[in-house]
């Protein structure tokens, strides 16, 4: 396993950082791009891999990619427009680890043919795919990385809902690398749910103000849901302070419960919270608590579509559990802390248990369903810090 497919492998999300100092479809970016200094701060901002343009028409040459190399030891993908042997191997040449291959522009046997030559420098490949039909083809040609890309290269239009269907339904013995559309951290948080191992930005980054910053952003957790929201005015300020995650309940006998999924912003990821039964609501997620004896049972579960995608560790109905953080420190894979929380105590909780993400709700209220602004500013800042 080469050091690029290897750095991806890792259980938690990976971001692939990307250094391009222009594009066809959003024109200058970062004319002054210096890879050798952008590869050395993000690989201190936790990257797992670097991808650096070295196409003219992104502003960018090998020389960019030799730079990077010069400077960071992170794994470099070369990404550019290949479609001969000749290239893969000045890629290598001048450092790369990997290089992508894009299946629009290249038939079974071309691809197999550079796949093949990859392999024998020592280069791992990401292969591109924007339809099934070529996730289908990426799968059947043996690629072990498949890229999966929201942008449409002929019309530059991008289709993030396409993208994390395809991604779903991508296999699950490869390594899968959602391409394009990530601009905040739900937005990164959605393709891990339906399945990437792991995110390549470009766009996002070079138009921060501080690249390395942004990156690290993108992939921190836990986390933050605002939950219990029943008027826009606090959907507003929710979104202002900062939460990745909007949640609405929907169950009948709640005090808080809503009577719709409000309109939420592209940048965040609503959640209906249901008891007992679900119907389609129309919500990114869906936070599922039994019902017992005519209230929600303590913890739930959190589902994309049908699959179950986190645990929810909750207190019991109106009662404490000294045991809560201890619960969820045992839980296996990503965990959504709920329960009590607050300004207060959301920093220990964390601390405790490391969490996927962290859920608040009545104690961030004024009265039931009404929430207090001050409150959720607070909570979400403390979470976030």
């Amino acid at each position: 396993m080469g050091r690029f497919r290897a750095a991806l492998s890792e259980p938690c999300l990976g971001g692939i950082a990307e250094v391009k100092r222009r594009s066809p479809s959003a024109g200058d970016l970062r004319p002054d791009a210096d890879p050798a200094a952008l590869a050395r701060a993000f690989e201190h901002a936790g990257a797992a891999a670097c991808s650096i343009l070295v196409d003219e028409r992104f502003g960018g040459s090998p020389a960019d990619l030799a730079a990077a190399r010069s400077a960071s030891r992170l794994p470099l993908l070369a990404k550019g427009f290949f479609s001969d042997e000749a290239q893969l191997g000045e890629m290598r040449a001048a450092g790369a680890d990997a290089v992508l291959l894009i299946l629009r522009d290249l038939d079974d046997r071309r691809a197999l043919a550079l796949l093949e030559h990859a392999r024998r420098l020592g280069l791992d490949t990401l292969v591109e795919a924007h339809n099934a039909e070529e996730v289908s083809r990426a799968e059947r040609l043996g690629a072990e990385v498949i890229g999966i890309n929201a942008r449409d290269l002929s019309t530059f239009a991008i289709d993030r809902g396409t993208q994390l269907d395809l991604v779903a339904r991508a296999p699950r013995d490869r390594v899968i690398v959602a391409e394009s559309a990530v601009h905040s951290r739900a937005q990164a948080a959605a393709a891990e749910l339906a399945g990437a191992d792991a995110i390549l930005v470009g766009t996002a980054l070079m138009r921060a103000s501080d690249p390395a910053s942004k990156l690290r952003n993108l992939l921190a957790r836990p986390l933050v849901k605002v939950c219990g929201l029943t008027r826009e005015e606090d959907v507003a300020v929710a979104v202002d302070a900062g939460a990745d995650l909007l949640g609405f309940i929907l169950a009948r006998e709640s005090p808080r419960r809503a009577e719709r999924v409000l309109e939420t912003p592209q940048h965040v990821l609503s959640v209906a919270v249901f008891v007992g039964e679900i119907r389609d609501a129309g919500a990114d997620l869906v936070q599922l608590y039994a019902r017992e004896n005519g209230h929600r049972a303590r913890d739930a579960v959190m589902l994309r579509g049908d699959e179950r995608v986190a645990t929810v560790v909750d207190l019991p109905w109106q009662e404490p559990d000294p045991t809560q953080l201890d619960r969820a420190r045992a839980a296996e894979g990503r965990v959504m802390l709920a329960g009590g929380l607050a300004a207060d105590n959301i920093r220990a909780a964390i601390d405790a248990v490391r969490p996927w993400a962290v859920d608040a709700s009545s104690r961030l209220e004024r009265v039931p369903g009404v929430k207090d602004h001050d409150a959720v500013r607070a909570f979400v800042e403390a979470a976030r810090c």
